[in-house]
Parts: structure tokens; C-alpha cells; sequence
């Protein structure tokens, strides 16, 4: 059986920003949504729409040796520059291919950040209720 990675779970806007007791959150990053597959070395980056980015940020690749094979991140890609976040060095990027994206990933290299672990080493945890003490060290990388 293929593993496909599933549409994004979409943030919404709430009335009161005070979180239930036992609740987290998460910053709200300037970027684009996308989902991240490591599997045997293939990378497979896409926005929430289903479009391939993949071709657009080469740069994100050299990340794949940190990740067990057969994971997938739901996360967001950011640029950073002169110290906050350049969601505007974003816009340029996706019908960038070869070596116009190549440049532009020395120039402005973009970073996968991670909301939640999709998949780890093949196992599929959506669906599962993890206590976050518990959820948050293998999202970080130290399940082993």
C-alpha cells in the first residue's frame, strides 16, 4: 500500500485568543504551508493547494539525511532576512527551476519548519492522540 501525504489541517481564526487549560500553540510563521515526504532519498514538498515545490527549493533537500526514510512533516517554508521573516523573497520562488533556483537558494535559502509528524519511519501517526510531552520529542527528531 502507497502512503500519500494528506491535505494540510488549516489553522482558523478563534474569538479568544486564551488557551484551554492543557492546550499549546504554535507561532504563527510568515511562509507557505507545505507538506514534506522523506522516502528513499526522494523528496516530495508540496503546498497545500497539491502544487510540486520541490523543483523551486532545492535547498531543502540537504535535509533529507536528518530524517529517518518513509517521515512526513506537515510544516511551513519561511526565508529569513536581515533578521525577520521575508515572506516577499518567497513570491518569486515557485516557477523558479534549475539553475534560477539554485541562485536564488544561496541567495535566500528557505527553511522547512515543522508542525507535525505526519509519518515516522513508516508509521503513520494521524489519527493517534499523543499527549504533547510525547508528541513533541519525535516532531523535534528524538524518537529513537
Amino acid at each position: 500500500m502507497t502512503w500519500t501525504l494528506p491535505p494540510p489541517i488549516l489553522a482558523a481564526p478563534i474569538a479568544d485568543p486564551g488557551l484551554p487549560r492543557g492546550s499549546s500553540a504554535d507561532l504563527k510563521w510568515d511562509g507557505w504551508r507545505a507538506l514534506l515526504s522523506a522516502d528513499a532519498g526522494h523528496l516530495t514538498l508540496r503546498s497545500r493547494q497539491g502544487t510540486d515545490l520541490a523543483p523551486a527549493f532545492p535547498e531543502l533537500r540537504a535535509g533529507l539525511d536528518q530524517l529517518p526514510d518513509a517521515t512526513a512533516l506537515d510544516g511551513e517554508i519561511i526565508v529569513w532576512e536581515d533578521g525577520r521573516l521575508a515572506f516577499e523573497r518567497l513570491q518569486g520562488r515557485l516557477q523558479r527551476r534549475g539553475a534560477s533556483a539554485a541562485r536564488l537558494a544561496t541567495q535566500w535559502p528557505a527553511h522547512f519548519v515543522a508542525f507535525d509528524l505526519l509519518r515516522l519511519k513508516g508509521a503513520d501517526r494521524r489519527g493517534r492522540h499523543r499527549p504533547l510531552p510525547r508528541h513533541r520529542p519525535a516532531l523535534q527528531g528524538r524518537h529513537r
